[in-house]
């Protein structure tokens, strides 16, 4: 509006001085004053020149003053963040799984249950070690369907959790007043999507665990069977004898 208004001056003030340099001849004197039309509008031109141009500056200063306040927008961060709850979910699912009853999930301990517990080592030794051992094998498939159960409880007691977070999320994207707080809550569901996965992953994982030991219970429980069998068959068989009781 202040270009157009200043437009406006300069054409009026052009136009006025084209009339009075019409109808007045050159070097007129108004009172004992010299009056030099032409010299007149050669400074009014000038000075509209110089009005247009503090105008052309105003409108730069203007669109800088627009541009910087759309990069203070775009480098807002998010008035929160859920990375510490989601990692407080990650860090509960690692503590269940470090839990495990009887073996754990580690390779080398699973190693020396199954050679121990379930291998050929298992069906050596007297006939009480092989009930032992029997129960022994029992307890521990007890106890990895036990916690499998207490993993897929923890997952499910998270989604109400992560449902919230992702619903906070999802509410700070919409509302999200530059790329910055745009892109963190991205990153943040993201995060969250990874949290699910890895419970997603735990449960796959401890139920596998519960069903793989009992599978293993189930074969050595057979090759046991066979052994027991066996060494029940190679015993000497029972020979009646005349028992004298009473004297």
């Amino acid at each position: 509006m202040m270009s157009m208004s200043l437009r406006r001056l300069a054409v009026a003030g052009v136009a006025s001085i084209a009339m009075i340099t019409a109808s007045t001849p050159a070097d007129a004197q108004f009172g004992g004053i010299v009056f030099d039309p032409r010299n007149f509008a050669q400074n009014v031109l000038t000075a509209a020149r110089e009005l247009q141009q503090i105008n052309n500056q105003i409108q730069q200063i203007q669109n800088q003053a627009t541009s910087l306040i759309n990069q203070a927008r775009n480098l807002a961060s998010l008035p929160f963040t859920t990375v510490a709850q989601i990692e407080g979910q990650i860090q509960r699912t690692q503590q269940l799984l470090g839990q495990a009853s009887q073996i754990a999930y580690n390779v080398q301990s699973i190693q020396s249950a199954f050679t121990s517990r379930y291998g050929t080592g298992a069906l050596s030794g007297s006939d009480q070690s092989l009930i032992d051992g029997a129960q022994s094998r029992w307890q521990t498939s007890v106890a990895g369907f036990e916690d499998a159960m207490k993993m897929q409880a923890t997952v499910v007691g998270n989604i109400d959790t992560s449902r919230t977070t992702m619903t906070s999320l999802v509410n700070a994207s919409h509302s999200a007043t530059g790329a910055l707080q745009a892109a963190q809550a991205g990153n943040e569901l993201l995060a969250l999507q990874s949290q699910q996965l890895s419970d997603l992953t735990a449960a796959v994982a401890a139920q596998g665990r519960a069903q793989d030991l009992e599978a293993a219970r189930n074969a050595t429980a057979e090759a046991q069977g066979q052994e027991q069998y066996n060494r029940f068959s190679q015993r000497t068989t029972y020979q009646p004898a005349t028992v004298r009781a009473f004297h």
